[in-house]
């Protein structure tokens, strides 16, 4: 999966305050982009807010789209890194998805601001930009569901439903989170986390019906 900063040729800028240049500019455009919106939102407005000339922007990103997408994709992947690990695990299957539902929930709210400007702002990115961000999230949704196969290939999950489905079913209610998670009077983040999971998994038991 490729979704690294765009490089150009040449010796790279130095970095500032023990920050590169490429993260302290997706930092500061997540920023802009939370106060201002993307459409309002200038390629001006972020290499001044960085302190870096537009030279040294375009050296690692083309435009303010490569910028959007790089917000969405350092959450992707780490989070992509995480599920491998739950994966590759030699834990009960029930145990590892349990363990990387409770995980992407509790990542997504701990990135809520990333991932709410991405989503946010989708429409407007290009159609070739939009296409790269739909496959690196295909990849994570086959991981995912190749657990869940595992698990009714085992008889431990039920396999009267899909796995597509269970797994849109979950994922849809992660992607919701943006819209009523807040830190203030809300469960913790592990608290939601796991009570997503517990009910995810209530639901695929073979013993569930």
């Amino acid at each position: 999966m490729s979704s690294e900063p765009v490089r150009r040729t040449g010796r790279p800028p130095s970095s500032r305050g023990g920050q590169r240049i490429p993260e302290r500019l997706v930092d500061v455009a997540r920023v802009l982009f939370a106060e201002k919106g993307f459409e309002g939102t200038s390629v001006a407005d972020v290499v001044a807010a960085a302190g870096v000339a537009k030279g040294a922007m375009y050296h690692y990103f083309r435009s303010k789209d490569d910028l959007l997408r790089e917000i969405y994709a350092r959450v992707l992947r780490m989070q992509v890194e995480r599920l491998e690990g739950f994966c590759s695990g030699a834990g009960p299957v029930a145990e590892r998805v349990h363990g990387a539902a409770a995980d992407v929930v509790v990542t997504t709210i701990e990135n809520l601001e990333s991932t709410t400007i991405f989503f946010r702002s989708l429409h407007q990115l290009g159609e070739a930009s939009r296409e790269q961000v739909r496959r690196e999230r295909r990849r994570y949704h086959e991981l995912f569901r190749g657990m869940v196969r595992e698990g009714q290939a085992d008889g431990v999950f039920r396999g009267d439903v899909g796995a597509d489905l269970a797994v849109d079913f979950f994922f849809g209610a992660v992607h919701h989170l943006p819209t009523w998670w807040r830190p203030e009077g809300r469960p913790a983040p592990h608290e939601v986390g796991r009570t997503f999971a517990d009910l995810f998994l209530d639901g695929l038991r073979a013993t569930a019906r």
